[in-house]
């Protein structure tokens, strides 16, 4: 089991972590000062719950590493976070559509945990779990003033949540860490969390005057086989990896 966990808390800090570096590019180049602040914001609060699940992860694995390592001294094809995270920035719309989807998941995903049996994850989720409520009230409100908006924000929208949509089934998919945790009581039946997270986006597709993207061939395997755009994140281990300098506050 004590393999099982480490790879679930490495999964879920990957998660946040990697869209945290993601959003964080964005801060000086957004459209306007409130998107800056509020993208920052929202990256600077995902940063902080990858270091949490990845410091968990670490004690777990009882190796001597610490989060920082985890973060750093892995290479690409080491990182466990879903496809959906790890996808270009590209324009805001298209920066938003990954974000409206991500973060309703995962409000779902880190409240369903708060119950988990294991108190450390329990914990963790609990405390996570009001930031990205906020995560999910900014992406919302962007939704459907893009949408409702002129027509080019609307069309830039629309394709953009068709393309982000192909990577929203493997966030419910279970496999064999997931249910051997779930027998346990420590992890969330992710199946389950489905028609709640389809009821959340139809809601708000339908406020914003959106209709639901096309559907497409979903695309599933992020955890163990990644894309370029997660591959150019190494850059940002450069440092750390080749000199082991440590961030500091």
């Amino acid at each position: 089991m004590r393999d099982h966990l480490f790879d679930y808390t490495l999964r879920l800090g990957d998660d946040a972590f990697i869209l945290g570096q993601k959003l964080s590019t964005w801060c000086g180049h957004a459209p306007c000062l409130e998107v800056d602040l509020g993208l920052s914001s929202l990256a600077l609060d995902l940063v902080g719950q990858g270091t949490d699940w990845l410091e968990l992860a670490a004690r777990i694995e009882g190796a001597g590493r610490d989060a920082d390592a985890l973060a750093f001294k892995r290479s690409s094809d080491q990182l466990q976070n879903c496809l959906l995270v790890e996808q270009a920035n590209g324009d805001f719309a298209q920066t938003l559509a990954r974000q409206f989807l991500f973060s309703n998941w995962q409000y779902l995903m880190l409240e369903a945990l708060s119950g988990s049996s294991d108190t450390s994850v329990a914990a963790i989720a609990e405390r996570s779990v009001r930031d990205v409520a906020y995560h999910v009230d900014f992406s919302r409100d962007w939704m459907i003033r893009l949408g409702d908006g002129a027509c080019l924000s609307h069309h830039r929208l629309v394709k953009s949540l068709e393309m982000m949509s192909r990577y929203v089934d493997e966030l419910f998919v279970m496999d064999d860490c997931d249910e051997i945790l779930l027998d346990r009581g420590v992890a969330v039946d992710k199946a389950l969390l489905r028609p709640e997270f389809d009821a959340r986006i139809e809601a708000v597709l339908q406020d914003a005057g959106l209709v639901a993207p096309r559907p497409l061939a979903p695309v599933i395997g992020g955890r163990k086989v990644h894309g370029d755009d997660v591959r150019q994140l190494e850059e940002m281990q450069f440092n750390l990896r080749n000199n082991d300098v440590r961030w500091g506050f």
